[in-house]
């Protein structure tokens, strides 16, 4: 049985930061780091001391985590970024909370001796005989110690205290990885043998002027030695202690949603029956599995549970049958065509979860020019007359002062332009639309024309697949274009403006128009024509969209496309090291190549058109990790090391990324494919082999083990994840376990009240809760079956 952690989090906003630019404005970014692993980086908001990401994140942790940090950083151009502030939740803070956290929570001061990482390799004894007692300490080495030199190195040492004695290791000199391999003996009177006293490592950075600087410690309690003859293992550094004082919101305050997950995951046979019910419930009619699992699902987890579902069905190949189950439902069961799918149903969740699974690059080939073209042109445009700003019109002309009704004209004449531009791209994509999502549109649009077929009812049908299309799809995508990975970057406030008004008209599109006038906003009527003259052609655009085969379509695809293996996770341009040959000066070692990676292999050529490609077969990849910067004095380079299948040989592949944010991409990305390869290093050097030494660790031979442990956090999220089909198996039987009684009092006793509506035993209801019986005493079975293997865990390692 294996373990799964999943960390949920959504950076929403920020308040009140302070000004840390002479324009008194900041422009604030956060990276967040799990265990002083930089894991993800917001984009900068430029110029705001309120900032708005709303990005959100999942990471996969394998080998767990014990705190989750925010940084709140200011990005300069010139120089180093300035820290703001920081957020730091333990583990056991964020699991203790149910539901999770959601919250505004102010930063606290980043103060240096809390700024503490890494982990010591200790030996601990206590030696007696007739005449002393002395406490023997083995200081062996450490590893991953917080950079505190200018250099990206620390000069470390050890300090062994108890009591009034103490000792201290030699100085290593310029190393995040030291290795003393020295003992350190402190001799001891009987009456200081209390169970109640404590040994303390401390581990230090010297420097040759000014104070030393603090890198962590470790405390024992001398109660374990009298319990273990000796104590030895890798010991996690802990902060001098939590000084940080609320600054009472001087800092400033973030707003955080935060949820932790842990599962033991079964065996995947044990999951079966769970699959084949669902299954029965789009194949067969009188199966209601599903039903009784919207039934049970709350509301807040409405979302996940319709991202689970979609990825489920689309690896059964089945999602159509599943989206025409619910969208039936949902349609029989409304009678007022003007709140079809208005509400956040289970079927409205699952369409919208749908279309990002299967329409991604779909939707970046048609709105990834004319969003381009926006950012770049920056246009100040405007329509509310309260909000039209006359001290900005020096940008749209030179020849005076402007009157807002010349502004209001050139807001109108590029407001059109954008939108015709937007609308004529959608309308000319038919052919580029997915056929799985031309194909559920199809069923969509058959229900919805059964359902409401009075001739007063002729727009419905358009008006639901543009409900979802326009406003579901294309309107969100324009409004936020960084959550859609269509801008690397938010846009700044003037472009925002811009896109929220072409959402809005676009969502007047979507609804064809038939709200025109009604609203508040009656400033936005110069767009009116625009979108009326565009009706027509939308409707024939969504007639020409569900014109397709559904049986050759459904044969042909088995709707399994974002999941087979061939699929490209992502490629771009990346720099290669060129290890061979003579040793080059760093910044020209490093060439340019465009790397392809699959499910299968990671390939690069000198350019994207070439098909001789070099190519490393995944199930080769042993460890996906950062390059320490002083290694070849550059910034955001990782390291590849793989193994050859034939002779067992390692090698490692340096590759520079152009920014923190693709080299975490890239990172990600390639542990995401090769995360159940089974040979992976448990340790590796993340510095490089030069001058006869190790840059990292300093030392000599090559083949050493490496010095730093290795990492496994994998940030998921992205529709072509190869996700494990037994952890979403796991989510669906949570949600049920969580409405178990629910089901078995509306369903069960409900249906024993008519015995003729089923047969004894046979019910689907029934089934169902022995499914969800069987799984919990799977899960009981093997967690007392781990309790009993597991051995003596050493404390604090």
């Amino acid at each position: 049985m294996a373990k799964n952690t999943s960390l949920y989090f959504r950076i929403v906003e920020g308040r009140n930061l302070p000004a840390k630019d002479v324009s008194g404005t900041s422009d604030p970014y956060c990276i967040v780091k799990v265990d002083n692993e930089v894991v993800a980086r917001t984009a900068t908001v430029w110029k705001n001391l309120n900032p708005f990401w709303g990005e959100e994140y999942t990471l996969h942790l394998p080998m767990g985590f014990h705190t989750l940090s925010f940084l709140v950083m200011d990005e300069d151009t010139i120089g180093h970024d300035d820290v703001i502030g920081k957020i730091t939740l333990g583990k056991e803070i964020i699991g203790s909370q149910a539901k999770g956290i959601d919250s505004w929570l102010n930063l606290t001061r980043v103060d240096p001796d809390e700024e503490v990482q890494g982990e010591i390799h200790l030996s601990l004894e206590l030696l007696r005989d007739r005449k002393r007692r002395r406490l023997r300490c083995q200081v062996i080495e450490a590893r991953d110690l917080a950079p505190r030199d200018i250099s990206g190195t620390s000069d470390p040492f050890a300090r062994v205290l108890f009591n009034n004695h103490s000792a201290e290791t030699s100085i290593i000199k310029k190393t995040r990885f030291p290795h003393w391999e020295e003992t350190l003996d402190l001799e001891l009177d009987a009456e200081e043998l209390s169970e109640e006293a404590m040994v303390t490592v401390e581990v230090w950075d010297w420097d040759m002027v000014g104070k030393n600087d603090f890198l962590g410690k470790v405390e024992i309690p001398f109660a374990c030695l009298h319990k273990t003859p000796r104590l030895e293992g890798w010991f996690r550094l802990l902060p001098l202690g939590n000084n940080e004082v609320d600054a009472g919101g001087k800092l400033g305050a973030l707003r955080l949603k935060v949820r932790l997950v842990e599962d033991q995951i079964l065996p995947s046979m044990y999951y079966q029956p769970l699959i084949d019910l669902l299954v029965e419930s789009v194949i067969s009619p009188d199966s209601s599995a599903l039903s009784m699992l919207e039934e049970v699902t709350i509301v807040e987890s409405r979302q996940d549970v319709a991202m689970t579902l979609v990825k489920i069905y689309l690896g059964q190949g089945l999602v159509v049958p599943f989206l025409d189950y619910l969208n039936t439902r949902e349609v029989n069961h409304t009678t007022d065509p003007n709140t079809l799918f208005r509400s956040n149903s289970l079927s409205s969740k699952a369409m919208e979860q749908f279309m990002k699974a299967v329409g991604m690059l779909y939707l970046h080939e048609v709105l990834k020019p004319i969003i381009n073209r926006i950012f770049d042109e920056r246009k100040y445009i405007e329509l509310d007359p309260c909000k039209i700003d006359l001290n900005r019109t020096r940008r749209i002309s030179f020849k005076g002062a402007v009157s807002e009704a010349e502004i209001r004209d050139s807001s109108v004449e590029m407001l059109q332009t954008y939108l015709t531009s937007i609308i004529e791209s959608i309308v000319a994509s038919v052919d580029q639309c997915p056929p799985v999502m031309r194909v559920a549109f199809k069923q969509l649009h058959k229900r919805v024309e059964e359902q409401f077929s009075e001739p007063e009812n002729e727009d419905v049908k358009y008006l639901a697949i543009g409900g979802f299309f326009f406003l579901r799809f294309f309107a969100p995508a324009i409004l936020t274009p960084k959550l859609f990975h269509l801008r690397d970057q938010h846009a700044d406030t003037r472009t925002s403006r811009t896109l929220l008004l072409l959402a809005k008209a676009l969502q007047s599109v979507g609804n064809l128009g038939l709200q025109l006038g009604h609203g508040k906003e009656q400033w936005m009527a110069p767009l009116h024509p625009i979108i009326l003259r565009s009706v027509a052609s939308v409707k024939d655009f969504l007639d020409k969209l569900i014109d397709i085969d559904h049986d050759i379509e459904l044969g042909d695809l088995k709707l399994r496309a974002v999941f087979m293996p061939s699929v490209t996770v992502k490629e771009g341009y990346l720099h290669k090291y060129k290890a061979e040959g003579p040793q080059l000066l760093s910044r020209f070692a490093f060439k340019k190549r465009y790397f392809w990676l699959t499910s299968e292999s990671l390939s690069y050529a000198k350019t994207s058109d070439l098909q001789v490609r070099s190519s490393i077969p995944v199930q080769c990849v042993c460890a996906v990790e950062r390059v320490d910067e002083n290694a070849f004095q550059q910034q955001n380079v990782m390291q590849v090391i793989t193994q050859d299948d034939d002779d067992g040989r390692m090698h490692t592949m340096y590759i520079q990324c152009k920014n923190v944010n693709e080299l975490n991409q890239w990172l990600s990305a390639i542990r995401k494919v090769s995360i159940y390869n089974v040979h992976m290093l448990p340790s590796f050097h993340p510095g490089v082999h030069r001058g006869g030494k190790w840059t990292c660790c300093l030392q000599a031979d090559r083949a050493v083990t490496g010095c730093s442990r290795t990492h496994s956090a994998v940030t998921l999220g992205d529709w072509s994840d190869p996700l494990d089909p037994d952890v979403e198996s796991q989510m669906i039987y949570k949600q049920l376990l969580q409405g178990k009684d629910k089901l078995r009092s509306v369903f069960v006793y409900g249906a024993e009240c008519n015995v003729q509506m089923m047969k004894p035993g046979q019910s689907v209801a029934a089934r169902l809760l022995a499914v969800i019986e069987d799984l919990e005493q799977a899960h009981a079975a093997f967690q007392h079956r781990e309790k009993e293997d597991t051995s003596c865990v050493i404390l604090n390692s």
